[in-house]
């Protein structure tokens, strides 16, 4: 069965297989290969935010001529975080696939499962946890905020702005992570969440909206999976 395909579940669900190994593939191959897919999906996702266009304006004009060098820091250090991330999903995503696979009856609790975690994760839209590290993505460097243009301190940087914006976001990844990472319709309607609640000006409005938006899906989908048939 292919690594990426899918397999049916009780009540007409799917449960994504991206967690397993395709034939004669080894557990650090496929490790491998979840990490490099992962990657470039928080890429794709995350480069739209503002934070290397809010680096720059906070180096200011006294690395100017650094400028490119310190910028392509931030990123590996922002990004080293997110690659973190992505290493502790993947054994819990194998850990959970797994005991779907060989329990039956916890198979056919997926599907409410599923709706718990989009619930979840719309509540928490709500809470002062995410308001502090929204605020914190969407913080303009004021007029006399500088940085230091050495390579330590922008790779430092980088990996600050990771932990916000990974904290941040981790809710929302995780609506992704079980409604399916490979579903480019998922990603695309994720990563214009994140991406709509740090640059609208009135991001905290829209994560707000985004909260309930994920609350009603979430209960629709525990309704739907309790629901006779």
């Amino acid at each position: 069965m292919s690594a990426m395909g899918e397999m049916p579940m009780p009540g007409g669900w799917t449960m994504s297989m991206m967690w397993m190994r395709m034939p004669g593939q080894t557990w650090p191959g496929a490790a491998a290969s979840f990490l490099g897919m992962w990657v470039v999906m928080m890429v794709a996702m995350m480069l739209p935010s503002p934070m290397l266009w809010r680096y720059r304006q906070a180096v200011g004009e006294r690395g100017k001529t650094r400028l490119g060098r310190m910028t392509a820091l931030v990123g590996p250090g922002y990004f080293f975080v997110w690659t973190v991330f992505g290493l502790a999903v993947f054994p819990l995503g194998i850990a959970l696939a797994a005991l779907g696979m060989q329990q039956p009856v916890l198979a056919r609790a997926v599907p409410i499962a599923i709706g718990v975690v989009v619930l979840t994760a719309g509540a928490l839209q709500f809470t002062a946890w995410k308001a502090h590290h929204l605020a914190y993505c969407r913080q303009e460097p004021g007029p006399d905020c500088t940085l230091p243009t050495d390579a330590g301190t922008a790779f430092r940087h980088g990996l600050q702005l990771g932990l916000h914006c990974s904290y941040c976001c981790a809710n929302l990844i995780a609506i992704l992570l079980v409604v399916g990472v490979m579903d480019l319709r998922a990603m695309a309607v994720v990563a214009a969440a994140i991406t709509i609640e740090r640059l609208a000006p009135a991001g905290e409005q829209v994560a707000r909206a985004t909260g309930f938006i994920a609350a009603a899906v979430g209960l629709f989908l525990i309704a739907h999976a309790a629901g006779p048939g």
